[in-house]
């Protein structure tokens, strides 16, 4: 028996909601997927989580959100953290901080998936412990119960995520990175079983650049003056990956990645995010 997951790629604001809105529930019955795993980091205007950006994701499909560098950009987070054992905020954090770093979900037919969110160190603005060792400690946690773990790693560096993905081979089913918002096409499972990509990408408008609007940002690149990074608009597609896992072992048995969209949507103000 196997076991299919579906990893969206950071959510960026409502273009990203609508995205997973208008398509999860569809990919979910195509490819018959049994958990919906999604960064929702940037699903608040483009910068952090929020009750109600929480509950658009997990009402339109997802099971368990998980996060990275921008979790705290909204105060109202602490008390979701604390309430919400599905929304993730990087397990190396110090211990000290609110919430928790990895989760269990358990599917409707009784199988228990493990998520791990982690931080990387390199480019990364944040006071974190070595990702390594602590998804050592968080693996060893969950497998007293599943042998099924997916691991979150949000990092800039590809090296970091690459490095990572070898490290834990075999000891998890599958390594997804997130946060530069492209799309990578190195898809593959490592020789000991661990499905592993290095950017599953963005979801949101691709008609931007990494989800803000071009024009702003291009404008910054040539005059080096501060400008608002407002959110794109157009183009709007849902990017992840699709991993199917022997739920025995937890080894993965194939991995491919998925990029579909949507037709445009309205314009939406950051103001209706905040």
């Amino acid at each position: 028996m196997s076991i299919k997951i579906l990893f969206i790629g950071d959510i960026v604001g409502s273009p990203g909601r609508a995205a997973v809105k208008s398509l999860v529930s569809k990919i979910r019955t195509r490819e018959n997927i049994d958990v919906v795993i999604a960064n929702a980091e940037n699903s608040a205007g483009g910068s952090g989580i929020t009750p109600r950006t929480s509950r658009d994701l997990f009402q339109s499909g997802c099971d368990v959100l998980t996060s990275g560098d921008h979790i705290w950009r909204r105060v109202e987070v602490i008390e979701l953290l604390q309430q919400e054992a599905h929304i993730l905020r990087p397990a190396n954090f110090p211990k000290v901080t609110p919430g928790r770093g990895s989760t269990i979900f358990k599917t409707d037919t009784g199988v228990k998936v493990g998520v791990i969110c982690l931080l990387g160190q390199v480019f990364i603005e944040a006071m974190v412990e070595s990702p390594f060792r602590v998804a050592l400690e968080e693996i060893k946690i969950l497998k007293e119960e599943t042998n099924i773990i997916i691991v979150d790693m949000h990092a800039e560096a590809t090296s970091e995520k690459v490095a990572l993905g070898w490290f834990l081979d075999g000891e998890v089913s599958a390594v997804f990175g997130t946060h530069t918002h492209i799309q990578t096409a190195d898809e593959r499972i490592l020789p000991k079983g661990t499905a592993y990509i290095s950017d599953v990408g963005m979801t949101g408008p691709y008609d931007s650049v990494i989800g803000r609007n071009k024009d702003r940002i291009i404008e910054r690149f040539l005059t080096g003056m501060p400008t608002r990074f407002e959110l794109g608009t157009k183009g709007i597609a849902l990017c992840g990956a699709i991993v199917e896992i022997d739920e025995k072992t937890g080894r993965a048995l194939q991995i491919k990645r998925v990029q579909e969209k949507i037709k445009d949507a309205a314009p939406v103000s950051d103001n209706e995010e905040a």
